[in-house]
């Protein structure tokens, strides 16, 4: 154990002082790269995150999520072994897409509405993208096809859900009946800055992965790849960068390789949900293990549905 740390602490900083040596030796390259990561974030991820953000740590502050959580309770528990309160974090995440998933488990859990336990039980279903990514930006921005963006959304959540109701075999089942949640201290100031500072960590990430893509690419890592080659590996590091390389050959595959990569979120993202779960007592290694189990299962389904379409 001790040398696998030695190890991937060696890699690490191995791999920063390249990325250091890069950017100062090419700045003006980039810098650009850094540029075109914030453009990116600021156009697709921007307009449609900082509402919801505001918007969902509102709503879990309100008497109404309680009486919300309450009713889906029995649901939630039977499904995916979480509580009331952890089945409307699902569904808030499915609706406004990451991380604001993310977010809303580390503000139910700082609140105390969800066990530390069921932190990373929660996780693995309030973690999804949303239908104004993957609808708009994805489907009917990158693949031109509004059909295409359905059929991503439908299958991710299918990916995640399934793999949720498969792991829900080996867990203790959840009490039938969630309280009635009382309405926490609303403060429009601080959500505001919460949000904000949220969104703005989300663009940092973006750009500084975008910027590591552009680097791996000048040093040959994408030499004689197909395009669907390529944009995987770019989508393992950046997920949207990737996913706009499939797009370029639309097809029943490239669009599944695009939902594996929506699904699994790639390192920038994980990074970006990891930075919020962390802090709710989610360990890493088991929640990328089963953001990966969903990527491939949401890559299967959304390739049999793409078939009728491309």
């Amino acid at each position: 154990m001790d040398f696998v740390k030695k190890f991937r602490r060696a890699a690490l900083t191995v791999a920063t002082l390249a990325a250091m040596a890069l950017f100062l030796a090419f700045p003006a390259r980039y810098a650009k790269a850094v540029s075109e990561g914030i453009s990116l974030w600021a156009v697709s991820v921007l307009p449609a995150t900082l509402p919801f953000l505001v918007l969902t740590a509102v709503f879990t502050k309100l008497g109404l999520f309680g009486r919300v959580s309450a009713r889906i309770a029995p649901a939630a528990g039977r499904l995916f072994g979480v509580s009331g309160a952890g089945g409307s974090a699902a569904i808030l995440s499915a609706l406004s897409g990451y991380p604001i998933g993310a977010r809303t488990v580390l503000d139910l859990s700082e609140a105390k509405l969800i066990a530390p336990e069921e932190a990373q039980r929660v996780a693995a279903v309030a973690t999804t993208s949303g239908p104004a990514f993957l609808v708009g930006a994805v489907g009917g921005g990158m693949f031109h096809s509004a059909a295409a963006g359905w059929i991503l959304f439908a299958s991710h959540l299918a990916g995640i859900y399934l793999v949720a109701l498969f792991l829900r075999l080996f867990r203790k089942p959840q009490p039938a009946k969630s309280p009635l949640l009382p309405s926490a201290p609303l403060s429009l100031s601080d959500i505001l800055l919460n949000s904000v500072l949220s969104v703005l960590s989300v663009g940092a990430a973006i750009a500084v992965f975008y910027a590591f893509g552009a680097m791996l690419s000048d040093m040959g890592a994408f030499l004689d790849l197909s395009p669907s080659a390529e944009g995987v590996l770019r989508g393992l590091f950046e997920m949207t960068s990737g996913c706009m390389l499939l797009s370029r050959s639309p097809s029943a595959l490239s669009l599944a390789l695009c939902c594996f990569l929506v699904t699994f979120g790639g390192l920038c993202v994980l990074v970006q949900q990891l930075a919020f779960l962390s802090k709710a007592n989610v360990r890493a290694l088991p929640f990328a293990a089963v953001k990966l189990a969903q990527g491939a299962v949401s890559a299967g389904v959304c390739y049999l549905l793409a078939l009728a379409l491309f």
